[in-house]
């Protein structure tokens, strides 16, 4: 009877620990996700719809290591303690296996340090400050946007070839803005030694006076301006400088304004012959983009934006790493992104192992008015290997891990 008894009692303990094991193995893997969607829903509705039909995609496919993905989201209300505490949330109660998301370049530096801190494996999808994956980098934090300092280098050679001297910078002032102003100084003066700047207005952002920052400007003379501002602040700048005649025979070379979230709002009052990154959904004609254009339009009946690649490139990115690590362990993961390939709409990009930084490029080109819209034209993509610094630069920039 002792003896029955006990051989019962081993087989049941095993046959537990086989259904147990089983339903770890069935268990959705669970991705944390983090954004500012009340405060960025021109940019951040399109980037969920993006990450959306990607995770749409991947299921549809069969999962990851034979398991459905999860992605619990959360709103980060744009500030950097309401990140942290959402993604300590997403990582202790919701069980996230890794995290991705943010927007504004201080709320992803937050979410980067939080990463270092927990030891999660954090993907940093839009925030562009170059201290992501350099001065403040860390080995659990990886980032996919081009960075301010590759968009910015990607600028400076058409700026240079202006042969304008005195030039003006307007930017929002917070982490990105600050940053990208900084590059602009450091690498047009390389390119061109004898520049001056000779007029500097740093609005806050969301709150900037067009009015007194398009006649503070005006008032300098400048003979060139680069412009960082972006989104409303963009929208405003746009039409008070053209109402007081600042944008008249002078160029203008500006970041991020030639993409759809920040073009589509001036309509017909989007300026004309600005030098930009940006997006032009509508003239891609490569097979990669091809694709993801008509899925994106069948499954949301609307056109790409920017922010739609980087969701979309966000998720494949994730599941490209998990497969290739064979698990949501945080070291494994850490070691399959290093040098990890990625197909995306824009062609295909590598997680570079100097500095965790991707190689995903942007189109560079000049903005022009439509069909009563504001589009982009002569436009070209640029890599994003093309203007990242060799490694031995790049071990100069970041800490060791």
């Amino acid at each position: 009877m002792k003896t029955r008894w006990l051989i019962g009692s081993v087989f049941a303990a095993f046959a537990f620990g086989v259904v147990a094991t089983q339903a770890r193995a069935q268990a959705p893997i669970r991705i944390g996700e983090l954004n500012s969607y009340k405060a960025q829903p021109g940019f951040l509705d399109p980037y969920r719809k993006g990450w959306e039909l990607a995770l749409e995609e991947i299921n549809a496919s069969g999962g990851l290591l034979g398991r459905k993905v999860e992605v619990v989201s959360r709103d980060d209300n744009g500030n950097p303690g309401d990140a942290v505490r959402v993604a300590e949330e997403l990582v202790s109660r919701e069980k996230a296996d890794v995290i991705f998301g943010t927007f504004l370049s201080h709320i992803g530096l937050a979410v980067t340090d939080f990463a270092k801190q927990r030891k999660v494996f954090f993907l940093a999808a839009e925030p562009l400050t170059d201290k992501i994956t350099w001065q403040n980098g860390n080995r659990y934090t990886y980032r996919l946007r081009p960075t301010t300092y590759m968009q910015t280098a990607m600028l400076v050679p058409e700026a240079a070839k202006l042969k304008k001297k005195r030039w003006a910078i307007v930017y929002p002032n917070y982490e990105y803005g600050q940053s990208a102003a900084a590059t602009f100084r450091q690498l047009l003066k390389a390119a061109q030694p004898d520049v001056e700047f000779v007029a500097e207005q740093a609005p806050a952002l969301g709150r900037v006076d067009a009015g007194a920052v398009v006649q503070a400007l005006a008032d300098a003379k400048p003979d060139a301006i680069f412009n960082v501002l972006f989104a409303a602040d963009l929208a405003k700048f746009v039409r008070e400088g053209a109402t007081r005649g600042l944008f008249k025979d002078r160029p203008v070379v500006s970041l991020l304004s030639g993409e759809p979230e920040y073009l589509d709002p001036l309509k017909d009052e989007a300026p004309e012959g600005w030098i930009v990154t940006g997006y032009p959904w509508y003239g891609i004609d490569t097979p990669e983009h091809r694709k993801f254009l008509a899925a994106y339009q069948k499954r949301w009946n609307d056109y790409p934006r920017l922010g739609s690649i980087v969701g979309y490139s966000s998720m494949m990115s994730l599941a490209a790493g998990i497969r290739k690590a064979g698990s949501t362990d945080t070291e494994k993961l850490i070691a399959a992104f290093k040098g990890l390939k990625v197909d995306t709409p824009f062609g295909p990009m590598h997680y570079r192992p100097d500095d965790n930084q991707s190689t995903m490029g942007a189109y560079v080109g000049l903005t022009t008015v439509r069909d009563g819209k504001g589009v982009m034209k002569d436009y070209r993509y640029v890599d994003g290997a093309a203007v990242l610094p060799n490694a031995e630069e790049t071990r100069r920039l970041r800490p060791a891990d």
